[in-house]
């Protein structure tokens, strides 16, 4: 099992193909497993590396929660890129892990290629808005923390409980990594120059609306909605999904 090893945190990751390289980063709560239905498809073409996030899947849970943010994230990604011996690679990610794609290129821009941001909100400018999250990704904690991984149990698709060794980890990711403590991100897309492809399910109700603003906000950005999917757009539409993505990079 191939991972990293971080201060001492094992960070799991996989490869497949060859090519250009498209690192895709899943949602919190949910693990790699969740491209399961992109593999066939972008690694006839590409070298797909899917990770998992710490505290999530085969990736190491730490007991420290000061190693669980945004930081340690786009570090892990930069580690794997760096063991790959990658320059530059295509980057994408699910909901939290779009956020970390977004967060990954206004730290590293200089590795990314192009950015794939999947039913993914950008943070916000409102303080009360923020603070309305961050009381969401608390409760979500304590949700874990009183129920352990059956809290996962009826939510979306890719939250798979027995993906998961234990719920502790993804309650310090969500005290850590889920929650948002400033709009950098939200006020750095402007600055994004890379080719950039926007997806959203037409039933994620909560991330239409973020992504007309990152499609406003991204120059020359493409945001395409996909008919009967929600937030798992890839595990709802995996066929629709998987060629969007490919006429994407190859026409960048």
């Amino acid at each position: 099992m191939p991972t990293i090893n971080r201060n001492g945190v094992n960070i799991f990751y996989e490869t497949y193909g060859e090519g250009p390289v498209v690192l895709l980063t899943h949602g919190f709560s949910a693990t790699s497993k969740m491209w399961n239905d992109q593999i066939d498809s972008l690694s006839s073409d590409y070298c797909l590396v899917l990770w998992d996030m710490r505290g999530h899947g085969s990736s190491d849970y730490p007991e420290d929660i000061n190693l669980y943010n945004e930081k340690e994230t786009i570090e892990d990604i930069l580690s794997i890129l760096d063991k790959l011996n990658v320059k530059k690679a295509n980057i994408g990610g699910m909901s939290l892990g779009g956020y970390m794609s977004l967060a990954f290129y206004n730290q590293f821009p200089e590795r990314v290629d192009s950015l794939i941001i999947i039913d993914t909100g950008p943070g916000f400018k409102n303080e009360d808005a923020r603070n309305n999250w961050n009381n969401y990704a608390i409760s979500t904690a304590e949700k874990f923390e009183l129920s352990g991984l059956d809290s996962l149990t009826g939510r979306s698709k890719e939250m798979d409980p027995k993906n998961h060794l234990n719920a502790k980890g993804l309650s310090k990711a969500a005290r850590g990594m889920l929650t948002q403590h400033d709009d950098r991100i939200i006020r750095s897309l402007e600055k994004i120059s890379v080719p950039s492809l926007i997806v959203v399910g037409e039933n994620d109700k909560p991330f239409l609306a973020a992504s007309d603003y990152m499609e406003r906000k991204i120059v020359g950005s493409k945001k395409v909605v996909i008919s009967d999917a929600g937030h798992a757009v890839n595990i709802d539409q995996p066929e629709t999904f998987n060629q969007t993505v490919r006429e994407f990079l190859s026409s960048k």
